[in-house]
């Protein structure tokens, strides 16, 4: 759930673009490592609209999990808004701050050696604390997180320095496969391991959106 949520604004936003509601270009070249021109996304990447998903994510989750707490269903909303800041640090100047406008991004992308030690400091720092506060009760869960991890920075090496997608409906449904492929593949590791804290927490933070 939560690989999901540090997701959710990518998930509407690849359901957006092949739905046509917000457009995105193959542009190689317009950042070093990231071919994809985002020229048109308020509706998901928006500083306002990240906000009002990450509240009606918080939301879903108190009222879906009746069983769960407003403090857990800050987590989720964190989660998702999380998404926002770091996207903010590697974009370049394509996330509306409110509507289409008034856009901004640190751009990142365009240092390849900043932008891949973020990613990987990020990926294990979070491993190390989710490792801390779990406990292997299957092989699969002593190893599998470790494997895990260093398969998605493989796909990120793929996204990074790969060769760009087709067109903008194909990088739409291959971003969804591959969210949705990693947060099945989280939930079924989280369950090989036995919780002595905030289980899947950090880790699932570490899964942002490129």
């Amino acid at each position: 759930m939560l690989f999901l949520a540090v997701q959710l604004l990518d998930v509407f936003w690849a359901i957006f673009v092949l739905l046509g509601v917000e457009k995105v270009r193959i542009a190689p070249g317009i950042t070093v490592v990231n071919p994809l021109d985002l020229y048109y996304m308020p509706y998901t990447h928006g500083l306002l609209t990240s906000l009002l998903w990450s509240a009606a994510a918080a939301i879903a989750y108190r009222v879906i999990r009746k069983d769960g707490s407003w403090a857990a269903a800050g987590i989720v909303g964190s989660a998702v808004f999380s998404h926002w800041i770091l996207d903010l640090l590697v974009h370049r100047p394509d996330l509306p701050l409110y509507g289409d406008s008034l856009k901004v991004g640190l751009t990142l992308w365009n240092y390849p050696v900043i932008a891949s030690a973020l990613e990987v400091v990020i990926l294990f720092g979070s491993l190390y604390f989710y490792l801390r506060s779990t406990r292997p009760i299957t092989s699969a869960g002593r190893y599998g997180v470790v494997i895990f991890c260093i398969g998605m920075l493989a796909v990120q090496g793929i996204v990074f320095f790969g060769p760009p997608p087709a067109s903008d409906r194909s990088a739409a449904m291959t971003a969804l496969f591959v969210y949705f492929l990693f947060a099945g593949i989280a939930g079924w590791l989280d369950k090989k391991r036995a919780a002595d804290g905030a289980s899947g927490v950090t880790l699932a933070f570490s899964q942002r959106a490129s």
